[in-house]
């Protein structure tokens, strides 16, 4: 027998990066766009990322903060003042110099003239931010200082794929301001936690929570903490990052108050942030060789419902029949708001509607056709498990949330259980080697998954993973290491005597 078809081609098996760029293209979320490393968001892409703000939004309102908007042009003198930020992004930024257009006397256009100072376009914004709430801060009264933005950033990238990397992308980024350590550190802890928790209660993927080390920290932070989540093919994808900014911005950018002593002290700031990027992770921790995989709670729609008719005569009857139905099943709960249910009765076969749906990852999915109807019942697919039965109306109707909830539940089991039968032990170079084998010309890896080992020098192991292509993701907090992080071995490398244990894995 023949191997069985599926909706996309090449499987994951056969080509993991060919496999993602298909998924993305059979589910109509995004195509590259006419400026080079950019990509256009099509409407079912955007309504995910549209449906992971609203969550997100919440959340940071929930914890006390406030939206505003900052400029999208950062003088470049604002960043010389913080040279280790500057170093970190200097590669990627993207600079505008002139202004204006004026004709070029050969029927195209030229610039008319440079600015006096170069803007750099947004890479992240804590120099221009922090230039602001110089101007807001001036006493203790006036902190702390809880603000998160929505944004376009852009990073010039040379390497792009839609959603992982490319030169503009979408997120939000906090800036917050304090009077201590203390309360940044909190704050810093605190959002790393919402993060988690958005990820994996919404999006269904397990992470790990830790620190970088000094040489994976955000530019310019003195502690950069992280979620890092495993993908289908066992590399690491950071899915969030929460910055400990300490008082080097406050001191570049003179973030200055007085204190309730009357003594004039350097402000402490923070910065988190996450991007479209969670896109990318949720297509590569669900789907599977037949398209998107979504988890309930983020799904543009929860439910579709395909009628299925011969003439005029059937199709006025099962229209009917489906509307009341969309009526019941969206008055349902499910997640604190109603259940988002759509009827698909566009003039296409059943069957393309059929692997239309279940490329774009919904999760539950209703035929209904006069049999169905001469029942009292309905035909349900659930996308999780590619499993169909008929089920009566009212057990739809009355078990369509607890349906959705085993879908979420499912998902992230899944995924957790993936995780943790390729999370292993490494005690020495050979085995280290070994588990971590370069990837064969069609990007296939042959070894990989999440790493502990102990290391004593972060500079020491450096070679070996560079030429390993193996990045440190994160040295564990103690809440989610077990033994991952505490205690006392020795180097997987070096064999010297270590506190300090991390995960290694390959990375996007």
């Amino acid at each position: 027998m023949g191997a069985a078809k599926t909706a996309i081609s090449p499987t994951r098996a056969e080509n993991y990066p060919e496999w993602y760029q298909q998924v993305i293209k059979g589910a109509d979320l995004a195509e590259n766009s006419d400026v080079r490393g950019c990509m256009v968001i099509k409407p079912w892409g955007y309504a995910i990322w549209e449906n992971m703000q609203r969550v997100l939004d919440q959340m940071f309102k929930d914890t006390g903060h406030q939206n505003a908007y900052f400029p999208l042009f950062i003088p470049m003198s604002f960043l010389e003042k913080e040279a280790q930020h500057v170093e970190g992004f200097a590669k990627e930024c993207a600079v505008v110099t002139h202004h204006r257009l004026e004709p070029d006397g050969k029927g195209g256009l030229r610039p008319a003239g440079p600015l006096e100072e170069p803007l750099i376009v947004r890479p992240t914004s804590e120099t221009i931010i922090g230039a602001t709430y110089a101007r807001w801060v001036q006493s203790y009264r006036d902190l702390p200082i809880l603000i998160n933005q929505w944004a376009n950033v852009v990073r010039w990238e040379m390497r792009t794929r839609l959603f992982l990397r490319t030169a503009e992308f979408l997120w939000q980024e906090g800036h917050t301001v304090h009077a201590t350590a203390e309360e940044a550190m909190e704050e810093t802890r605190k959002m790393l936690h919402v993060y988690a928790d958005f990820v994996e209660n919404y999006m269904a993927v397990p992470v790990i929570k830790g620190e970088k080390t000094a040489g994976e920290r955000f530019p310019g932070a003195d502690m950069t903490l992280s979620i890092e989540a495993m993908m289908q093919d066992r590399k690491a994808l950071q899915a969030g990052t929460s910055h400990f900014l300490g008082q080097n911005f406050s001191k570049a950018q003179e973030i200055k108050f007085q204190d309730k002593d009357g003594e004039v002290r350097y402000a402490w700031t923070t910065s988190w942030g996450v991007s479209t990027r969670l896109v990318g992770a949720l297509i590569m921790t669900h789907s599977d060789d037949d398209g998107l995989v979504l988890p309930p709670r983020l799904a543009p729609a929860q439910v579709v419902i395909i009628p299925i008719y011969r003439d005029d005569a059937q199709r006025a009857e099962v229209l009917e029949y489906c509307k009341t139905l969309k009526q019941e099943l969206g008055s349902q709960i499910y997640s604190d708001q109603k259940v988002r249910v759509e009827i698909d009765d566009r003039d296409m076969r059943g069957g393309d509607k059929k692997w239309y749906h279940v490329k774009r990852g919904v999760p539950v999915r209703i035929d209904i056709g006069p049999k169905d109807i001469a029942a009292g019942g309905a035909f349900v697919g659930r996308r999780d498990t590619n499993q169909s039965q008929s089920m009566q109306r009212s057990d739809l109707v009355g078990g369509i949330t607890g349906i959705l909830k085993e879908i979420q539940d499912n998902l992230f089991q899944r995924a957790l259980a993936m995780q943790k039968a390729n999370t292993v032990e490494l005690q020495n170079e050979a085995e280290f080697r070994s588990f971590f084998q370069p990837d064969d010309e069609q990007g296939r890896s042959s070894g990989g998954g999440f790493a502990k080992c102990w290391f004593a020098s972060e500079s020491e192991v450096q070679p070996l993973l560079d030429e390993l292509k193996v990045t440190i993701r994160c040295i564990p907090l103690e809440s989610d290491s077990g033994d991952a992080s505490s205690g006392e071995g020795t180097c997987f490398l070096t064999g010297k005597p270590t506190k300090t244990r991390a995960i290694f894995a390959k990375s996007y």
